[in-house]
């Protein structure tokens, strides 16, 4: 829940992030929303989302390896760690799933895929591995 009040919630039936407050009949898509596909305006099983202090909104975009940033009023989302090839090396993600932001602007996000979490600092092309990257058949 954000400041304003607002809860976010992920849909993976239309793909789309809507905030909603408890007295709200209907909320406004604030990410996605154009069917299931990877255009920067739809998402595709987008379940972990997170909202930091100025209202932006990230998103885990799991089937489509990224995270996006979505600010209020544009009409698609900003990548801001990236996939690419469902791969393994710091330019990818592998099944992107939760997602935080600190103040500073970095992304941690967990690349399931890969075992690990990647913490991207703001405006780079590529990760470092904050935890992880172990294959678990060797601990």
């Amino acid at each position: 829940m954000d400041n304003d009040g607002y809860f976010y919630v992920p849909d993976c039936k239309t793909h789309e992030l809507r905030p909603w407050r408890i007295e709200d009949s209907c909320g406004r898509v604030v990410a996605g929303g154009h069917e299931q596909g990877d255009r920067l305006d739809q998402l595709n099983s987008s379940k972990y989302i997170f909202v930091d202090q100025n209202y932006l909104v990230y998103v885990s975009d799991e089937n489509n390896h990224r995270v996006i940033k979505c600010i209020e009023s544009a009409t698609e989302g900003i990548v801001v760690a990236e996939g690419q090839n469902k791969e393994n090396g710091l330019t990818q993600l592998s099944c992107s799933r939760g997602v935080i932001v600190d103040q500073l602007g970095t992304v941690y996000v967990a690349d399931c895929d890969n075992y690990r979490v990647i913490g991207w600092p703001k405006d780079t092309k590529q990760g470092t591995v904050v935890v992880g990257g172990n294959n678990p058949a060797h601990g």
